[in-house]
Parts: C-alpha cells; sequence; structure tokens
C-alpha cells in the first residue's frame, strides 16, 4: 500500500469512528433527576437528539420500566422521554393530595426543561388521563396522542375511597394480587412469568404516599367535558380484557374526542406489555402518519 493509500484508509477509518461515535452518542441512554415544578423527577431519554420527541408516561403503581417493551422500536424513530410519575419510581414523594393539573404540569416542566416545544405524547391509565389534560390545557405542546387503557372519569369516589382506605390500613400486599389479574390476562401470567413478577415488584416497591396522592388525583378528576377540545389527531386503545375501562366504555368516551380512532387489543389493562407486538406496530405507525 502506499503512503498515499494508506493516508486514504487511515483517513476514512477515521471517519466511520467518528460516525459511530456520533451515533452511539446519539441514541444512547441519558438518566437523570429533574426539578420542575416544585419536585424531583426521575426521566430517561433514549433515541437520536435529532428525532421528534415522544413522552411515555405511567400506569398508577407502575414505573417508567413499565416501558422497556417499547423503548428499542420507538427510539428508532424518537426521542423518546420517560419519566416516573410524581410519588412513584425514582420521583420525589410531596406530600399528597395530587391533583391531575399537577401531573399534566409536571409533564410541562419537563418539556420547558429540556427545552422541548412540541411532542408525541402516549400515556397508559393514570398516564392517559395526563395525556388528556395535556391535550386540552397545552395543545400547542402534544403534537399526536395515545391515550391506552384509561378513562376521563372514574366514577363516583367511593370505589377510590375504599381502596386508599385498604392501602393505609394494610398496604400494598392486600391489593397487590388483585391488581395482577386485572392487569394480565391469565395465560399472560402464565406466559410472561418474569415480566409479571418484576411488574408486581414494582408495585409493591411504590411509596404508599405516592400512590395514595396519585388515587386521590384520580378519584378528583372529571375530563369528560373537555375532550371535545382536543384537537390532536388520537389513538384510543383498549384491551378485550381489561375490566375497567371495557372496550365499550373505551369507544364512548373517545366517540367525543374529534380525531380520535380507537383500536382494541387482544389484552387486558397493561396492553402495551400484554400484547406488546401488536401495541408497538399500531402505535408506531399512528405516531408515523401511517
Amino acid at each position: 500500500m502506499t503512503a498515499f493509500h494508506t493516508r486514504r484508509y487511515h483517513l476514512r477509518t477515521a471517519a466511520a469512528l467518528l460516525r459511530k461515535a456520533r451515533e452511539t452518542n446519539a441514541s444512547c441512554t441519558m438518566d437523570r433527576m429533574f426539578h420542575v415544578n416544585g419536585i424531583d423527577l426521575h426521566a430517561r431519554i433514549d433515541g437520536s437528539d435529532s428525532a421528534p420527541w415522544l413522552v411515555l408516561s405511567n400506569s398508577l403503581g407502575a414505573a417508567l420500566d413499565m416501558w422497556e417493551p417499547q423503548v428499542a422500536v420507538f427510539s428508532r424513530e424518537f426521542r423518546v422521554l420517560r419519566y416516573d410519575t410524581r410519588g412513584h419510581g425514582g420521583s420525589a414523594v410531596p406530600p399528597g393530595p395530587y391533583t391531575i393539573d399537577q401531573l399534566g404540569t409536571d409533564v410541562v416542566g419537563l418539556l420547558d426543561t429540556l427545552g422541548i416545544a412540541r411532542a408525541h405524547f402516549c400515556g397508559l391509565s393514570m398516564g392517559g388521563a395526563t395525556g388528556m389534560w395535556l391535550a386540552v390545557h397545552v395543545a400547542t405542546r402534544i403534537d399526536r396522542l395515545v391515550l391506552c387503557n384509561t378513562t376521563p372519569w372514574l366514577g363516583p369516589p367511593e370505589a377510590m375511597d375504599a381502596r386508599i382506605a385498604t392501602i393505609r390500613r394494610e398496604g400494598m400486599t392486600a391489593l397487590v394480587d388483585a391488581i395482577i389479574q386485572r392487569w394480565f390476562a391469565a395465560d399472560a401470567i402464565t406466559r410472561q412469568a418474569v415480566t409479571v413478577e418484576r411488574i408486581r415488584q414494582t408495585l409493591l416497591q411504590t411509596p404508599l404516599g405516592g400512590y395514595i396522592g396519585c388515587c386521590e388525583a384520580l378519584r378528583d378528576m372529571d375530563q369528560r367535558a373537555d375532550l371535545a377540545r382536543i384537537t390532536a389527531p388520537t389513538l384510543v386503545i383498549a384491551g378485550k380484557f381489561d375490566p375497567a375501562p371495557t372496550p365499550a366504555a373505551a369507544r364512548e368516551w373517545a366517540s367525543t374526542i374529534p380525531q380520535a380512532r380507537c383500536l382494541e387489543l387482544p389484552t387486558a389493562h397493561l396492553s402495551n406489555i400484554g400484547a406488546a407486538g401488536e401495541f408497538n406496530q399500531q402505535v408506531l405507525n399512528f405516531l408515523l402518519g401511517e
């Protein structure tokens, strides 16, 4: 090899290594605390820093790792921001009760801190209720909206009051089995035993004050009259085996959102885990406008 060719080879090799380093750096996970809305929120970011933003918001009693089945797929197309809702996971546990306004403004605080002008949003259960609030009250910040296994109103407060009273009296262990059976279809509990156990442990480790504070936020919200104000293209996902909300209930409230379509998946409450493959494909197609 001549000196000229040797030099050109090394230049090409250096350029390739630099490109790889940039790609690796752009797609690596950032895991840190952000001080927003007067509290510290734990968040994780995956994907290229040049990609459009997608925010994922967890269920009551879960944490940002509930989205593990989605991260590898979604981060190929989006800059994925996951966060632990206040009182959950690694986030702070301020004194309750909390409100749906606080859950929403926590997200706005994250967007502001990270300089995100506009993002897609996908939330499940409690995260979906947060997404409704955002799409109504800060509509210019939300591009496309995915509302999974959620509801704008839980109904009369007595059921949630009873849950709160049980947790205060006996702790999460008194409810964890019933919650798991609602979150996963019977076959999924057997087929996805490792994942189900991980989710179970997250439930048991959720701070009681944080869980109760979010229960109170969900108990006191009623967003039914606001849904008609949502202008973002919206995908509503329901689980065929989800006892609450049922697919019929989801279709009923989804019909009041002008640009919403409803999708039913063969799963229970945690549709992103119980039907992960179809969930990923359907959500990705929707977010990409396909």
